[in-house]
């Protein structure tokens, strides 16, 4: 009888109250548990997840080697999922495949047949079509799985066994490179190269303690060997510092900026195209291609005329340059900040330690466990052989009792109903001994049987002898595992194809910023209009008549002056205070554009002064309404925030006044009272930040207007009707002072409105 499922008669509901709070944090913590230890992180020792670990597990089990015949991984899978993986079909498949692809995986595990994907990102064929068997790095990972090198436990039904972790004779955890993402926590892995990882690792056996340091390879000294840093199987160039890279591995967590192999290949002519070879690991060649063709049509790249992909088996991306001046360092560093062809590989080494502990690893911790690892494997298959020799030397001894006494044997047999007992009493065999005598074939009783029999004992003898001195002797086992470890160096030397290093090194080139920032707008003319309210626009193409500008009502032009998309538009308020903005951000000329208080942080009290374009070489004077004024490089005065920058000091009611090109060596200055003084420039400061020093001095009222000028050509200024007057040096004697000073009535035919222009 099945139980009952009828609720017992006393009307009571039978329901236990729990705490939510208690019943979520316990189901989600197993949950994550879960996630953490059987999906996600890798073991530190075999470098794989469960997945993998079963598949090829499983492969083991169906006698795929890398010297048998390829089977369909239709399966392979159902293996796997019917044995030791209760997931879904697709999720296995999709790890086997990653396991086969080559620009995945630096040393493929499995090796495919039919179509397993490709780096433009298109998926493998369905796993009816697709075949697989194991490749040698499968195959040392397993080394000496049936000769108790690992521990197994019972799978999800407990129908079989599965192994907890592989031997793992081949350094895959760091050769590989591994990623995923848990609950709360994630790996990132880069691959490396072995031959590196065998001299890593050779170095750690004779230095236990060895700092990461002297696991890294030094540039300065080519023949020490170690890590020089990830190599990644579709190449590429990385350009990070030894410094970073350094604390990186020594942190467990960091990353690794990877560029595009890239080369120019001359057309003649003095033309030329740049061919990219190698693309950053992990990245679509397709979908990378698709954005730089979307940056062109953006015009976003106007050094880049256009992109084409040459690939067959191998990479080639061909980029044509716009034109045969272009500089191709530039052009590419454009593209680097821009698209994928620079990428950074994070490195986050977040193992299961012990194949129980989450946690984050440096280099050199993950590679003595993975030894300490091997020399328990050592230990564990040694004293497997140790045990498999006794069992046999015990059942050689027995059959030499025979030989010695085969007559007697013989009679026993043949006279005896229980031979068994009458022969262990007679010699003292045991139980085993016994069994191989009665289970000797008649063929077996020539002479010369004694004689092999005779050798083999010995041979045992002596094996067992060395794996006893072995199994005592710790510095014998590092031997040994060092011993191991250059066989897989050999196996996978860098003079072998797949050994050889992928991923080169080098220094990013210091190309100009302001170039690689200009490589990266299109340079069109365009005519910049500030309103008196603060309203700015920047029109197409150089307008030189401004009448036919409209505002908006009460609104009026302040400035409006030619420009470039690739220049920088300088704006200085009445504060004192200046911002920077691109010429290619600006408003467009449709309407009345933007008020600028929308696109830059500017106080309600403020006003603009000027704009003007960007020269780095020019030096700027700046007069406060009070007199005060210092001169200021103009390049000390870009801001890269949308606060700004604060250059002149001035409190209400002194505002900024005046903005002028210093030229010449002499400064007149008018103010107000129309008296004007002139002085050397020599005598006012120059500053990045300041309040200034005074020019002129005044009862009451402030500046009005200051010329910098050549006093060898004279002062000149224009009138208001448009005629030009010059004073030279002699006539110039009665306003020539000092800095500070009130000065003299302005000359006769100087304009009414205090400005040297009119």
């Amino acid at each position: 009888m099945g139980t009952n499922l009828i609720p017992p008669g006393d009307g009571g509901d039978h329901i236990q109250p729990v705490d939510l709070k208690a019943a979520l944090e316990e189901r989600y913590l197993a949950y994550a548990l879960s996630t953490i230890m059987h999906r996600a992180l890798p073991d530190v020792r075999d470098g794989l997840k469960p997945v993998h670990r079963r598949i090829i597990h499983a492969m083991s089990e169906m006698g795929i080697r890398p010297n048998s015949a390829f089977k369909k991984c239709a399966r392979i899978v159902g293996d796997v999922i019917g044995k030791f993986h209760p997931h879904g079909d697709q999720s296995v498949y999709d790890a086997l495949v990653r396991l086969a692809q080559d620009f995945s995986q630096r040393y493929p595990i499995v090796d495919g047949q039919g179509n397993f994907g490709n780096i433009d990102g298109d998926s493998a064929a369905a796993y009816r079509y697709t075949e697989a068997r194991m490749t040698d790095v499968a195959a040392l990972l397993l080394e000496g799985i049936d000769q108790d090198a690992v521990d197994f436990r019972p799978t999800y039904n407990e129908e079989d066994d599965e192994p907890v972790v592989m031997p793992g004779a081949f350094p895959n955890l760091l050769a590989n490179g591994s990623s995923g993402i848990a609950v709360g926590m994630a790996t990132s892995i880069p691959p490396h190269n072995a031959h590196e990882l065998c001299d890593a690792a050779l170095y750690l056996i004779k230095n236990p303690g060895a700092s990461v340091e002297e696991l890294l390879a030094d540039p300065a000294n080519p023949q020490k060997g170690g890590i020089e840093g990830p190599d990644f199987p579709t190449g590429g160039i990385i350009v990070e510092s030894r410094e970073s890279m350094l604390e990186t591995y020594r942190t467990g967590r960091g990353g690794f900026r990877v560029r595009a192999k890239w080369e120019t290949e001359d057309l003649g002519r003095g033309g030329y195209q740049i061919i990219i070879t190698q693309i950053p690991f992990q990245v679509q060649k397709s979908r990378l291609i698709e954005k730089i063709a979307e940056l062109l049509i953006a015009r976003r790249l106007p050094l880049l005329e256009d992109i084409r992909d040459e690939s067959a088996e191998d990479v080639r991306v061909v980029l044509v340059p716009k034109s045969r001046t272009v500089d191709p360092t530039i052009l590419m560093e454009s593209l680097f900040k821009l698209t994928e062809l620079e990428s950074r590989i994070p490195l986050n080494m977040n193992v299961l330690s012990m194949g129980k502990v989450p946690r984050v690893m440096a280099l050199n911790e993950v590679l003595t466990e993975w030894l300490d690892h091997r020399k328990d494997v050592l230990v564990r298959r040694s004293s497997f052989r140790l045990a498999a020799i006794d069992r046999r030397l015990e059942i050689l001894g027995g059959l030499l009792i025979a030989y010695l006494n085969l007559d007697e044997v013989i009679r026993i047999i043949r006279e005896e109903d229980e031979p068994k007992p009458v022969m262990v009493a007679k010699w003292d065999l045991s139980d085993v001994q016994a069994e191989a005598i009665l289970n000797m074939r008649l063929r077996n009783l020539r002479k010369l049987e004694e004689f092999e029999i005779r050798k083999e004992h010995d041979a045992l003898s002596a094996e067992k002898a060395e794996i006893e001195a072995l199994l005592a002797s710790t510095e014998k086992l590092w031997q040994t595992v060092a011993w191991e470890i250059g066989e897989v160096k050999k196996k996978y030397a860098k003079a072998t194809e797949l050994g050889r290093r992928r991923t080169l090194f080098s220094n990013a080139p210091q190309a100009d910023i302001e170039a690689i920032q200009q490589a990266m707008i299109e340079k069109e003319p365009i005519t910049v209009v500030i309103s008196e309210k603060g309203w700015i626009r920047a029109l197409k193409g150089h307008i030189s008549d401004t009448s036919s500008l409209t505002f908006k009502e009460g609104d009026c032009l302040r400035v409006a002056f030619p420009a470039q998309t690739t220049d920088k538009i300088l704006l200085v308020t009445t504060g004192g205070k200046v911002y920077t903005l691109g010429g290619d951000k600006l408003p467009g000329g449709r309407g009345h554009g933007e008020p600028l208080r929308i696109i830059v942080d500017m106080e309600n009290d403020q006003d603009v002064l000027t704009a003007f374009v960007h020269d780095p070489a020019r030096k700027l004077l700046l007069a406060s309404t009070a007199g005060n004024g210092f001169i200021v490089q103009e390049g000390e005065m870009v801001a890269n925030t949308r606060k700004g920058k604060q250059i002149m000091n001035v409190g209400m009611p002194d505002e900024t006044k005046l903005v002028v090109t210093v030229t010449g060596d002499h400064i007149a200055v008018v103010g107000e009272n129309r008296k004007m003084v002139v002085f050397p420039l020599a005598q006012i400061p120059e500053m990045s930040r300041g309040k200034g020093v005074r020019l002129q001095r005044y009862k009451d009222g402030g500046i009005s207007d200051v010329k910098c000028f050549a006093i060898a050509d004279g002062l000149t200024w224009e009138d208001s009707a448009g005629r030009t007057f010059t004073k030279s040096k002699d006539e110039l004697v009665e306003w020539l002072a000092d800095r500070a000073t009130a000065g003299r009535t302005v000359p006769k035919g100087f304009p009414r409105s205090g400005k040297f222009a009119g």
